[in-house]
C-alpha cells in the first residue's frame, strides 16, 4: 500500500477540484489556507508527491481518468487502481456473464434463488465500484460521462427485470429475462475496459464509411438477384433437393448472399450450369464483383479507417501522457540556475511510490540514465521520459557460481568437465538435438504397434533427459530455471511429463489387460508437443513467433469484443430458437429423432448433415453455433434449418450475425493484426530502450544478447553466456550484478505508435489542456495550431 499523509486531528479543507482539470496550484492554495495548525510544509510536500506519483502512474499505464486533486481523492484514486480492485471487478463481471450457463435454459441448472442472489451481489459490487469512481471525479464530470450512465441504467434494468421475473415466477407465469442482454454493458463501460471501448469506437467511427460500401454492395446483390430471377425463374429448374430453383425473389437474394461467402459454391450454380454451360458466366461475374471486389473493398475501407482513428486516438494518448508528466514535473520542480529541475532525493521518492516493486539497483540504473552527468538533479527533458523508462522491463541479476563448482571444485574445474561444458555450449550441440527432434518426428508418424517404434521412444526420452541434465550441469541451475526461461521450463515439463505418462502406460499394459486410452492420448500429445522446440531453433521462426507473442496481450481486446457480440447473439438466439431442435443419440427410438425432433426438418440438409447438436438450447451450445457461423462454412444450412422450424424471417438473425461478426469485426481484427504485425516486425529499438542498454554497457554490467542468439533455448537466460563464474572461455564479470532488457514483451502496438508520435512533439510543446484533450473527437485529435500535418 502506498504511503499517505495521516489525517490531523482537526479537519483539513480538501482542495477544490475543477472539471477535467488537474491544477497543483489549487492544492497549494487549499492546503496553505487550511485553518488546521497541525498542517505543515512537510505534509504539503507529501501531498504533492503523492499527486505527482498518480500523474506518472497514469502516464505509465495510459490512464485518462479525470480525478480530483485533493489529498483524500488522490488516496482513493490509488485504491481505485490497485490490482486487486481491478481483478475483483473483472471477476464479478465474468461471474455475471457466466450466470447464463446456470439460468434457464441452463447447461448446469441452479435454483432461481441461487442465481438471483449471485446476480444481486454482482450488481452491488458494480454499484460500489461506480460510487468509488464518483468519489474520485468531479460531479459534473461523472454525470457527463456516458459510460457511467450506461452502467447505472444497466443496474436499474437488471434489478427491475429480476424483480418482475421473480414475481411472475411465483405465480407460475412464464416470462423472458430480457435484461440478460445488457450484461455485456458492464464489460464495456467500466474504466478498466478502455481497450474494448476503443475497439467499439473504431467500429462506430468506421460504420459511416462501411455503410456506403454496404449499400452499394446491396444494390449490386439486388441487381444480380433480379437478373437471376429473369434468367432462371421461367426455366422450371429444380435444386438437388427437388425444390423450385430461383423462382422466389427473396430466396434468390438469400442464396446469392450466401454465394458471396462461398458457403454454397458450386451447389447454387449447378442446376443452371447443367441446363446450359453459358450460365456459368453469370455466377463467375457475380463472384468477381461481389466476393472478390466488394469483400476486398470492405477490408480496405475498414483498415483505412481503423488505421486513421487508431492514429488519432494514439495522438490523444500521447498528448495526455505528455501533459501528465508535465503536471508531475511542475509539482516537484525546484529552481536551479536558469532552469527548473527535480532533485535526486525527490526523484527517488517518486519512483518508490510509482514502482515500489523494482529493486534498488534497478532504481539506481534509471537514475544514472535520467541524470547522466550526475549533477544531483533531473532536468525536464529527462523527467518526461520516466514513464517510458518504467515500462521497460529490466532484469536485475546477481552473479552466481555453479553449486557444483563450490561443492566439488576440483572435479567441476577439471579438464574433462571443462571439455564437456564447452561441447554443451557449442552450436553443434544445438544442431545435433535439432536433428534428433526431426528424426523423432518421423518415428512419431510411424506405426505405434511396432515394437521397434516403442523401443525407439525410450531412446528418444533418454536422449532428451541427458540433454537437460547436461545443460543443468553446464549452466547455473537457478539461472537455467529462472522465471523468464519459458523454453527451458517447457522442455523440462514436457519431457518429464511424457516420461511419467509412458511409464504409467507401460505399467498398466504389463500388469493388466486394461489399456487406458486417456493415458495413451496424453502420451501422444506430449510427444507431438516436443516438436514445437524446432520453432525456436530457426532464427526467422523466432522473429515471427516473438512478434506474435508480443501482440497477444493486445489481441485479447478483440477477444473481449467477440465475447460481447457472442453473449448478445447467444441470448437472442436462445429466446428465438430454444427447444425448436433437439439432439438424440444414434440409437434413439424417439419420434422424429432423425429430424432433430422436428418434422419440419424432414429431408432437409440440416437433418441429413446430422447438425442436431448445433442448437440454441443452452448458453454453451449457442456459443458453439456462433463459432461455426463465424467460420462461415455451411452457415446457410443452419439458417435454413432454423428458418424451417420457426419462420423464414429467422434468416435475418443469421445474416445480421454475419454482417456484424464477419464483415465488420473480423475485418477490424484483420486490420489490427496487419497494423500490429507491421509495427512490431519492422520497428527498430526505441530511443528510450537504446539509452538503457547503452547505460548498462557503459557500466560494464550488460548481457551481450547477440552472443546468445545461436543458443536458441537459452536466449532468455538471465546470465551472460550462462557462465557467470568466468569459466569455459567466458570473461568473468567483475561486478556482483548484471542487467538485461527482458525480451521486449513490454511493448504493445499502442506504446510503439505512441512513442513514434511523441518523438515528433517538441519538448516546449506542452500540447492542449486536459479539457481540450478529453473533448477531442476521433476525427480531430488535436487542434490545428498545436500540431503539424507531419504528426498525423
Amino acid at each position: 500500500m502506498l504511503p499517505f499523509v495521516p489525517p490531523a486531528r482537526c479537519s483539513v479543507t480538501p482542495a477544490r477540484s475543477f472539471p477535467l482539470a488537474f491544477c497543483h496550484a489549487e492544492i497549494r492554495r487549499s492546503l496553505r489556507a487550511s485553518p488546521c495548525p497541525v498542517l505543515t510544509d512537510r505534509s504539503d510536500e507529501a501531498a504533492e508527491l503523492l499527486l505527482a506519483a498518480a500523474f506518472v502512474s497514469d502516464a505509465q499505464y495510459n490512464r485518462n481518468i479525470p480525478f480530483k486533486t485533493s489529498p483524500e481523492a488522490v488516496r482513493l484514486y490509488y485504491l481505485y487502481n490497485r490490482w486487486f480492485m481491478r481483478t475483483a471487478t473483472y471477476f464479478f463481471i465474468f461471474l455475471n456473464l457466466s450466470l447464463a450457463v446456470f439460468e434457464e435454459p441452463a447447461v448446469y441448472p441452479l435454483p432461481f434463488l441461487a442465481t438471483s442472489l449471485v446476480e444481486v451481489l454482482c450488481l452491488l459490487v458494480f454499484f460500489g465500484r461506480l460510487m468509488h469512481f464518483a468519489k474520485i471525479t468531479h460531479r459534473n464530470v461523472f454525470w457527463k460521462d456516458t459510460k457511467n450512465i450506461c452502467i447505472m441504467v444497466a443496474i436499474l434494468l437488471s434489478l427491475t427485470d429480476l424483480a418482475i421475473y421473480g414475481a411472475l415466477r411465483i405465480y407460475n407465469i412464464k416470462s423472458v429475462r430480457w435484461s440478460r442482454i445488457v450484461r455485456p454493458i458492464f464489460l464495456i463501460n467500466f474504466a478498466e475496459s478502455r481497450q474494448i471501448r476503443r475497439a467499439f469506437r473504431s467500429i462506430r467511427n468506421t460504420l459511416p464509411e462501411i455503410t456506403y460500401v454496404f449499400l452499394l454492395f446491396m444494390f449490386s446483390l439486388l441487381m444480380f438477384s433480379l437478373m437471376a430471377l429473369k434468367l432462371f425463374g421461367e426455366r422450371n429448374l429444380q435444386t438437388a433437393e427437388g425444390l423450385p430453383y430461383f423462382r422466389d425473389y427473396l430466396e434468390i437474394v438469400f442464396d446469392l448472399y450466401v454465394l458471396v461467402t462461398t458457403a454454397n459454391s458450386p451447389d447454387v450454380m449447378m442446376p443452371a450450369f447443367d441446363f446450359s454451360s453459358w450460365y456459368a458466366l453469370f455466377f463467375i461475374a457475380f463472384v468477381i464483383v461481389n466476393t472478390y471486389i466488394f469483400m476486398s473493398l470492405f477490408l480496405a475501407v475498414v483498415y483505412n479507417n481503423y488505421k486513421k482513428h487508431l492514429k488519432n486516438e494514439i495522438r490523444t494518448l500521447a498528448y495526455m501522457k505528455r501533459r501528465k508528466m508535465i503536471e508531475a514535473f511542475n509539482l516537484l520542480k525546484e529552481e536551479e540556475g536558469t532552469q527548473f529541475v527535480v532533485r535526486e532525493a525527490m526523484w527517488k521518492q517518486l519512483v518508490k511510490l510509482v514502482a515500489p516493486d523494482i529493486s534498488n539497483s534497478h532504481r539506481e540504473l534509471l537514475l544514472r540514465i535520467s541524470d547522466d552527468e550526475q549533477k544531483g538533479f533531473i532536468d525536464k527533458k529527462s523527467f518526461l521520459q520516466l514513464a517510458d523508462l518504467l515500462n521497460i522491463q529490466v532484469i536485475t541479476l546477481k552473479i552466481r557460481s555453479h553449486p557444483l563448482g563450490q561443492w566439488m571444485p576440483r572435479v567441476y574445474r577439471s579438464a574433462v568437465s571443462q571439455f564437456l561444458r564447452s561441447v554443451v555450449r557449442h552450436r553443434g550441440f544445438v544442431w545435433t538435438y535439432d536433428v534428433i527432434i526431426l528424426i523423432n518426428a518421423v518415428f512419431i508418424a510411424l506405426d505405434e504397434e511396432s515394437p521397434y517404434i516403442s523401443y525407439a521412444e525410450w531412446v528418444f526420452l533418454a536422449l532428451y533427459i541427458i540433454e537437460i541434465l547436461l545443460k543443468v550441469y553446464t549452466y547455473e541451475p537457478r539461472a537455467f530455471f529462472g522465471k523468464n526461461q519459458f523454453w527451458n521450463w517447457f522442455d523440462t515439463l514436457i519431457i518429464f511429463a511424457a516420461l511419467t505418462a509412458t511409464i504409467l502406460n507401460t505399467t498398466l499394459k504389463s500388469t493388466t489387460k486394461y489399456n487406458s486410452q486417456r493415458i495413451l492420448d496424453i502420451v501422444f500429445i506430449l510427444r507431438v508437443l516436443r516438436l514445437i522446440r524446432i520453432v525456436d531453433s530457426i532464427q526467422r521462426f523466432r522473429v515471427i513467433m516473438n512478434t506474435l507473442i508480443n501482440i497477444v496481450p493486445t489481441m485479447l481486446t478483440f477477444g473481449g469484443l467477440t465475447l460481447v457480440v457472442y453473449c448478445i447473439f447467444a441470448i437472442i438466439g436462445m429466446e428465438l430458437f430454444h427447444g425448436k431442435i433437439q439432439f438424440f443419440p444414434p440409437n434413439s427410438n424417439a419420434p422424429y429423432a432423425l429430424e432433430c425432433g422436428n418434422p419440419a426438418l424432414k429431408d432437409s440438409l440440416f437433418a441429413r448433415g446430422k447438425y442436431c447438436k448445433n442448437n440454441f438450447n443452452n448458453f454453451a451450445s449457442s456459443f458453439i453455433v456462433l463459432m461455426e457461423l463465424t467460420v462461415v462454412n455451411q452457415w446457410h444450412v443452419f439458417a435454413n434449418g432454423f428458418a424451417n422450424v420457426t419462420a423464414q424471417p429467422a434468416k435475418l438473425y443469421f445474416i445480421a450475425f454475419h454482417i456484424v461478426m464477419v464483415i465488420i469485426i473480423v475485418n477490424i481484427f484483420v486490420s489490427f493484426i496487419l497494423e500490429a504485425f507491421f509495427v512490431e516486425y519492422s520497428l527498430e529499438k526505441s530511443e528510450v530502450e537504446t539509452a538503457i542498454e547503452q547505460k548498462i554497457q557503459e557500466l560494464g554490467m550488460g548481457v551481450q544478447e547477440e552472443a546468445l542468439q545461436d543458443e536458441q533455448l537459452l536466449d532468455n537466460m538471465e546470465s551472460p553466456d550462462n557462465d557467470l563464474e568466468g569459466e569455459g572461455g567466458t570473461k568473468a564479470q567483475p561486478k556482483g550484478l548484471v542487467f538485461k532488457i527482458a525480451s521486449k514483451r513490454y511493448r504493445t502496438v499502442d506504446a510503439l505508435l505512441q512513442r513514434m508520435f511523441e518523438a515528433e512533439i517538441p519538448l516546449e510543446d506542452e500540447g492542449p489542456s486536459f479539457e481540450e484533450i478529453l473533448n477531442l473527437s476521433p476525427a480531430t485529435a488535436v487542434p490545428g495550431d498545436l500540431t503539424s500535418e507531419r504528426a498525423v
